[in-house]
């Protein structure tokens, strides 16, 4: 017999049942203590349904190749395979063709003939030789942006980069190339080609003012002392209606291009500016040499200049002249001598492809 408060199974058991009592209140209590509560039997069986039932994941297969697909497969397989044959055979024939090349320059040099590359230096050797530029300074003069349309300001900037490049590549260039007057229309324009290749051009200047500032006698807020000057007697404006014609360029002498695209509407505009200032002006001997020239001697930025260079490179006006001159310039007939202008500066055009398609090049020489 088991005092009250006895432990029973881990728990106490009241002190008015007795261990000895009845079997089935010893049972009950038993029971009661060890067997699950209803409400676990319930949160587990709620447990059990709320699980979610395993799907069987099927595997993807890929879909057939249609007839159409297979054949564009195999002729893809096909023109690689073909591809890479060509490749070699290029290389066979080019391994070949050194090879022969080797062969005859020994021949050559053991029978003591000339050899193609001592004849003639390669183009790329050739441009690597440049003489010492000359000393004459050229500028070119923006300042009639407000008489020009805007097509006639897409060509003049087309002009300049043609002027640019012609120098750039030229034998014997000159020392530098002066832009003045460089503002409105034009410097706009400029400013939108090729991210403003403009500024990146070797050996050039670009003044907002005109080029009064290379006498120092300007008074514009853009006058700089640092601005190189020279004598206003060494100025020379190059205009088709100057009195006087050129005979020679001096290296000590500054020679300024009229920069203008005008169809010819405006007569005598650059010989009157240049004799307002009281500066020197003269024209090409486009009359002497090319007599037969029956059109206007009226010749683009860029033309004028590639005369002058020939002229450095020759020292003959008309070697110069017929070397750079078109020969439509011949021609009695004007309207189809525009024409042909408009054409040409569509060619040039699309060579730079970032220039828009310009309409007729004009500027006095």
């Amino acid at each position: 017999m088991s005092n009250a408060g006895e432990l029973t199974n881990g728990h106490a058991i009241p002190a008015k049942f007795d261990a000895t009592g009845p079997a089935s209140t010893t049972t009950e209590l038993d029971f009661a203590l060890t067997a699950p509560s209803a409400i676990e039997t319930r949160m587990e069986e709620g447990f059990t349904q709320q699980q979610p039932q395993s799907e069987e994941i099927e595997p993807v297969t890929a879909a057939p190749l249609s007839k159409k697909g297979q054949k564009k497969l195999a002729r893809a397989a096909r023109y690689q395979e073909a591809k890479l044959e060509r490749r070699a055979k290029e290389k066979e024939r080019k391994k070949e063709k050194k090879r022969l090349a080797r062969e005859e320059t020994k021949r050559k040099r053991e029978a003591g003939e000339p050899v193609g590359e001592d004849e003639q230096p390669s183009r790329k050797k050739a441009r690597t030789t440049v003489a010492e530029p000359f000393g004459a300074r050229v500028v070119v003069d923006l300042g009639f942006d407000d008489k020009m349309t805007d097509k006639e300001i897409v060509s003049l900037t087309a002009q300049l980069a043609y002027t640019y490049s012609a120098n750039r590549k030229a034998s014997q260039p000159f020392s530098s190339l002066l832009f003045t007057s460089c503002n409105g229309r034009t410097r706009e324009r400029l400013e939108r080609q090729s991210n403003a290749a403009y500024q990146r051009w070797i050996n050039t200047e670009w003044w907002d003012g005109g080029y009064e500032e290379l006498w120092g006698d300007a008074t514009s807020a853009s006058a700089s002392t640092s601005k190189q000057k020279c004598e206003k007697e060494k100025v020379v404006y190059l205009t088709a209606d100057a009195d006087e014609e050129l005979s020679e360029l001096k290296e000590d002498e500054v020679y300024i291009i009229g920069g203008i695209c005008d169809h010819n509407r405006y007569k005598n505009l650059c010989q009157d500016k240049a004799r307002k200032q009281n500066i020197r002006s003269a024209r090409l001997p486009i009359g002497k040499y090319l007599a037969e020239m029956t059109t206007r001697k009226v010749l683009t930025v860029n033309q004028v200049l590639e005369i002058l260079l020939e002229w450095v490179a020759t020292k003959d006006w008309r070697e110069a002249l017929y070397s750079v001159v078109p020969k439509r310039k011949f021609q009695s007939n004007e309207v189809e001598n525009r024409e042909v202008v408009y054409e040409d500066v569509e060619e040039f055009a699309a060579d730079e492809k970032d220039l828009d398609g310009p309409d007729d090049r004009t500027s006095d020489s």
